[in-house]
């Protein structure tokens, strides 16, 4: 399975950030705290370059915080600010802002010392599609200005939104990376929906969630459908069990319903019916990490 997503809107999206960047003080990129690697996009970090950076991690009431906060470390000790939040319950939002002030805490002295008077605080909030870019922006604005759905593309254009005299923000569209050399990053940003379904082969994306079900939540699993499988079992004799629990066969003794199935297995994945987890395991992709260097 090959995912490529990168549209015409995209690229002109990107096009945009480059254009606004000298307008801002600071970049606000939130990530989804279940695959934080994954849904960092290195190809806006190219385009940001040496901009101050504060990477948020988003929807961090649906992650496993064992495995997410390795990831914490992880960004924080190659140079980035990290802040958990979980915008939909407006927890933590604050905390983003006053370690923009933080961040931004010598510049502003050096204004005063000249005798500018600072203007508010500009920052651009960026990330790949679904990631709750909006839902963030509209909790902190206390108000709905931004448009939010459950699903990639819903913002359309680069708009400036006024926080308060301190601070204002320019929300983006979301913006992929242009391809994915890794496919277990694109198989992971659509079980999280920032690509849209109707373009993803949702079989391969429900086989690969099986496979990091039974590696790091297999008791999740086993309870959720019933089923007493292994981590040894093959991916698709998990999906028959899960089929043979939930659905009536369709035809003749092994003619299972795969189509309901695989849709299940990624309903259930969005809404939280497995339990808190994070996609992205740390030691795994580590160990990749260094075998690609090596």
């Amino acid at each position: 399975m090959v995912i490529q997503w990168f549209p015409g809107h995209m690229a002109k999206a990107t096009r945009e950030v480059k254009e606004k960047l000298k307008l801002v003080d600071i970049v606000f990129e939130l990530v989804d705290a279940r695959c934080p690697l994954s849904s960092h996009n290195m190809y806006l970090d190219e385009v940001v370059k040496d901009k101050k950076k504060i990477i948020i991690f988003n929807k961090i009431d649906l992650c496993d915080r064992t495995e997410t906060a390795k990831w914490k470390n992880y960004f924080e000790k190659k140079g980035y600010t990290v802040v958990y939040t979980d915008a939909k319950n407006g927890n933590n939002l604050n905390k983003v802002i006053d370690k923009a002030k933080e961040e931004l805490a010598e510049k502003i002295a050096r204004q005063v010392a000249k005798g500018i008077k600072p203007r508010a605080i500009r920052s651009m909030v960026i990330g790949v599609p679904n990631v709750g870019k909006s839902t963030f922006i509209n909790k902190l604005i206390k108000k709905n200005v931004a448009n939010t759905a459950n699903k990639p593309g819903v913002t359309k254009k680069q708009q400036w939104l006024k926080l308060n005299k301190d601070i204002e923000l320019l929300d983006t569209p979301g913006i992929l990376m242009p391809k994915f050399d890794n496919q277990e990053i694109g198989k992971k940003l659509s079980l999280i929906g920032s690509i849209k379904d109707d373009i993803t082969p949702l079989d391969d994306v429900s086989l690969y969630l099986i496979e990091l079900l039974k590696q790091s939540y297999l008791e999740n699993m086993n309870n959720l459908y019933k089923i007493d499988v292994t981590a040894d079992d093959e991916n698709v004799f998990i999906m028959e069990k899960i089929a043979d629990k939930r659905f009536k066969k369709i035809g003749g003794d092994y003619d299972y319903d795969y189509d309901s199935t695989i849709k299940l297995l990624i309903q259930d994945f969005r809404t939280q019916k497995f339990g808190l987890i994070t996609l992205d395991n740390y030691n795994d992709m580590i160990n990749e990490e260094v075998s690609n260097e090596n």
